[in-house]
């Protein structure tokens, strides 16, 4: 009995010292605010379409004062070409389809290089040749083979015009030396007809 009320106590006096302990303590805490923006996020664009030839792009553009997101589609011509001509080839329009394609001059040169013209104004083979030689100005722009085809007649107009040019200098210094003959025999008869007169005069 004696160590138990002893052993109260002692469990009594711990209790109090924590509790002083406790109120001791001093509990610091910092607290940081976060004046950033909230990050612009960039719009998700889908084509969900195969039959158009849309491809979806989107871009943002944060600073620490504005944001700014957005979203573009952009149209493949390219792409709207091997299509049509697709559908006219499915309909039976093949000239129609090879002349879709002849809009392209990758498609132009090629085939004027594998003799198999693109069609002109309804006509096909060496027709249609003529047709473009003709009227070069309907020609896709970009085309290499009319690049080259127009350099060469550049250079035969050249060349024809420097013959043209040589032609007319032999023809003026033929001229220039037939003047030059006939002045010379017109000086000729003068002097002898000068002389004749004075021999003339001489008997007489």
């Amino acid at each position: 009995m004696k160590y138990i009320f002893i052993l109260i106590i002692l469990l009594t006096s711990c209790t109090f010292t924590v509790a002083d302990a406790a109120d001791s303590n001093t509990v610091s805490s910092t607290v940081v605010t976060n004046n950033t923006p909230p990050t612009a996020n960039s719009p998700s664009v889908v084509v969900n379409n195969s039959d158009v030839c849309t491809s979806g792009y989107s871009g943002s553009v944060q600073t620490q004062v504005l944001g700014i997101s957005s979203g573009i589609t952009i149209k493949d011509a390219n792409c709207e070409m091997i299509k049509l001509s697709r559908s006219l080839f499915g309909m039976g329009m093949r000239v129609a389809a090879v002349s879709t394609l002849c809009a392209d001059y990758r498609i132009f040169d090629a085939m004027w290089m594998a003799a198999t013209f693109c069609p002109y104004m309804g006509a096909i083979g060496e027709d249609a040749k003529q047709g473009w030689l003709d009227n070069p100005h309907m020609v896709p722009e970009g085309s290499q083979v009319f690049a080259a085809l127009a350099k060469k007649e550049e250079e035969f107009v050249k060349q024809e015009q420097e013959e043209q040019n040589k032609i007319e200098k032999e023809k003026q210094a033929l001229v220039n030396e037939l003047n030059q003959g006939v002045h010379k025999e017109r000086n000729d008869k003068v002097k002898i007809f000068t002389l004749s007169g004075f021999a003339l005069l001489l008997l007489l």
